[in-house]
């Protein structure tokens, strides 16, 4: 009987083959002393294993880019620097010189009080950063214990599905030389580094699966659905069937991505919406382009901070920041600052822990009260916009006072770019996001001294109907179709049109078919979305009328219930857009 296991989708296409468990792991390093005289060469000796590592790594990176690009080889940057960090280097010394430790046990206790630190952070860039440091740990901790580098996959003579509780960079970007169909793992997210490379190698993965590297038995077969998020283990002949016509469904509808990605972004009535694309990294430019996005309505800036112990220099930031304006010329790049706080805190903050950290110190407030941390990404967003049309995002703002400080900042970094002879726009917009009931309510007031809106619906949703969106338990309740949000969105539409500044929404809700054809009705037209989701979205606008969005849209602004609103929207797009190939992630429907 087969075996239906429901994870998250990470790297698209559908894989079938035989499963091969992929046993790897950090070594396990036996504790030993050493002699007061023998710390220095064992010292030495990490010294050793360090470059060790770091060589291999630059050929991995090398190797990296003649494969897939200098934009994925970059992938391999934050193991290269963590190599040379402060903490990892003088925190092993230290353990070594005072506590007697040799060297891979004391580099061992280092890494896992890194780990432990980082642990603490539920938000998974974090949790992502932990991968890369164990993929540091299985180098050098192998060379200090005179093992055979385990990245060098072996034993792999036919096609196979990999299982594994997690991978690592330096594992995948070997695949490529082997015959593998899929990738199956316990955990992982989206934006871990391994599973953007499996992405360009275009190897189909389902990630955080729970336990599928206990429940797969080696050499059975499996199939692996990168679409939807769902691996069978032992499928039978009617599994096999179904997958097979969702695999000719996504080929035929990977052919029209193609065709729909260059097609511009109107209704059937002629209205002109501006797609763009949520980033969460720099590399993902590219694919969003592609993908034909206009431009990029929320560049999430918190990959420069998150699992760091100092903080990014202003050329780093820089470069992150012109990059991405570079890959857009023609389009705008709204790019928002630190988002901080909550789930997602640097180390080198020093974040105290909260009752409710949601409701406590984070985004604007924590730039603000950070001077340092914030002139500094400040300065660089500046210098970028030379680069292309960039624009400043603020997370959470709630009344204009904080508009009023950043302006003031900002006014007083330009000024010193100008002592300095740096070029930036001085016409570039700065605006605020719309997350809280208090902005919504405050929207005239804020409208006056932004230059733009752009509502983050993932926080409007959760601060409105006071339900946390990390609680699995509360799912059900989390609804993006609450007539409270629903009118919500139709008070800030209203007076972003009224000021004549743009409103543009960025939150999941706007990869949801049903809820875009809402915010057009809403006449909003400026979506934002994942970059896989911009052909769905893009389809959606140009099978539907303005005119039956808005009459829609009528009905569910006067729905007493969420149900009602649904109701509305399902009968407004009538048979212009065939709901049921939004199943599962709002793509293609699930297996028949």
């Amino acid at each position: 009987m087969s075996i239906i296991l429901d994870g998250s989708p990470a790297s698209e296409g559908i894989g079938s083959g035989r499963v091969f468990v992929l046993d790897w792991g950090v070594p396990v390093v036996p504790h030993e002393t050493v002699a007061e005289a023998d710390a220095t060469s064992e010292i030495e000796r990490f010294h050793e294993a360090r470059k060790w590592a770091k060589d291999r790594l630059f050929e991995t990176k090398e190797m990296t880019e003649a494969r897939l690009g200098s934009v994925e080889a970059r992938i391999f940057d934050p193991q290269i620097l963590m190599l040379d960090d402060a903490e990892v280097v003088n925190g092993t010394v230290r353990y070594i010189r005072e506590n007697r430790l040799n060297a891979q046990r004391a580099f061992e206790w280092r890494m896992l009080e890194l780990q432990a630190l980082w642990s603490r952070a539920s938000h998974p860039m974090v949790l992502d950063r932990l991968n890369d440091l164990e993929d540091l740990m299985i180098r050098v901790l192998n060379r200090l214990l005179g093992a055979n580098d385990p990245m060098d996959l072996e034993g792999l003579e036919e096609s196979v599905i990999i299982v594994a509780p997690n991978l690592t960079p330096s594992l995948t970007v070997h695949l490529d030389a082997a015959p593998v169909l899929g990738i199956a793992t316990d955990l992982g997210t989206r934006t871990a580094h391994w599973v953007i490379l499996a992405r360009s190698l275009e190897i189909p993965a389902v990630v955080g699966l729970g336990d599928v590297s206990k429940r797969a038995v080696e050499g059975q077969q499996a199939i692996v659905d990168g679409r939807i998020g769902r691996v069978i283990l032992d499928p039978d002949e009617h599994d096999h069937e179904r997958f097979q016509r969702r695999q000719r469904r996504i080929e035929a509808w990977e052919g029209e991505i193609a065709v729909i990605a260059k097609q511009e972004s109107v209704t059937k009535d002629g209205q002109f919406v501006e797609l763009r694309a949520n980033l969460d990294l720099p590399v993902e430019a590219e694919q969003a382009r592609l993908h034909g996005a206009n431009g990029v309505g929320l560049f999430r800036t918190e990959f420069l901070v998150l699992g760091r112990n100092t903080m990014p220099g202003e050329e780093e930031q820089f470069e992150a920041y012109k990059a991405t304006a570079k890959a857009f010329p023609e389009g705008a790049v709204y790019i928002r600052t630190f988002d901080l706080g909550g789930d997602k805190f640097p180390m080198f903050l020093h974040m105290p822990r909260e009752e409710n950290p949601f409701l406590g110190w984070r985004a604007i407030r924590v730039c603000l009260d950070e001077p340092e941390l914030f002139r500094t990404q400040l300065r660089a967003l500046l210098r970028a916009t030379a680069y292309g049309d960039v624009r400043m995002m603020l997370p959470l703002v709630n009344d204009v006072d904080e508009i009023r400080q950043v302006r003031s900042l900002l006014r007083e970094e330009e000024s010193r770019l100008e002592a300095d002879g740096i070029p930036f726009n001085a016409g570039y917009k700065l605006g605020v996001m719309i997350e809280t009931p208090a902005a919504a309510l405050e929207a005239s007031e804020l409208a006056r001294h932004a230059d733009f809106f752009s509502i983050g619906t993932n926080d409007l949703i959760q601060y409105t109907l006071a339900v946390d969106r990390t609680n699995t338990r509360l799912a059900k309740l989390y609804n993006p179709f609450h007539p409270a949000i629903v009118r919500q969105l139709h008070q800030v539409a209203r007076v972003g049109r009224a000021a004549g500044i743009e409103v543009s929404v960025c939150g999941e809700m706007a990869s949801n078919p049903l809820a875009a054809f809402l915010l057009l009705g809403l006449d909003i037209t400026a979506l934002s979305v994942a970059w896989p989701s911009l052909p769905e979205i893009k389809k959606v606008i140009r099978d539907v009328r303005m005119e039956d969005a808005r009459a829609a849209a009528r009905k569910a602004l006067a729905a007493p219930t969420s149900a009602d609103v649904t109701r509305c929207l399902v009968e407004g797009i009538g048979d212009s857009v065939d709901l049921k190939v939004f199943q599962g992630r709002w793509s293609l429907s699930l297996p028949e």
